[in-house]
């Protein structure tokens, strides 16, 4: 029996928060609450009923990654990838540690047809929210 997106978006909230070092103040990189906490008006987000924003990094209106309780949706130079994250597999994290020095970094998500889908990741600390977001957005489907 499939979850329900508050269900999925309360337990995948919390994932985050235990994973992420305090204060939660990053540069591109936010988790919410509630869907009126996503403050970016200028981009186009197409949801379906009761699906929530988990969480997203997002630089600029042409590069960002937003996860939500059905998908992925990563957009980078203009070209945006939609995946459905039901049956996907985290393939990798990138140099989320940021040990090469570059503030972002991109993980890579393999979707149940075989697509795969790079999203953004802010390193450092930031970087446990997307990584602890889709994680646990995977396992409890």
């Amino acid at each position: 029996m499939r979850k329900s997106d508050k269900a999925i978006h309360h337990i995948s909230v919390a994932s985050i928060k235990r994973s992420t070092i305090k204060p939660y103040d990053f540069k591109w990189t936010k988790f919410y609450e509630s869907n009126a906490e996503f403050q970016y008006s200028g981009l186009q987000l197409e949801r379906i009923e009761n699906e929530l924003i988990i969480c997203s990094t997002v630089i600029d209106s042409e590069h960002y990654s937003i996860l939500t309780t059905q998908k992925l949706i990563t957009n980078e130079n203009k070209i945006e990838n939609i995946g459905n994250v039901n049956g996907a597999t985290l393939k990798s994290y990138g140099d989320f540690k940021g040990l090469n020095g570059e503030p972002l970094t991109f993980g890579l998500l393999q979707l149940e047809n075989g697509t795969e889908i790079k999203y953004f990741i802010e390193t450092g600390k930031a970087s446990m929210i997307m990584i602890h977001g889709l994680r646990t957005l995977i396992q409890i489907q």
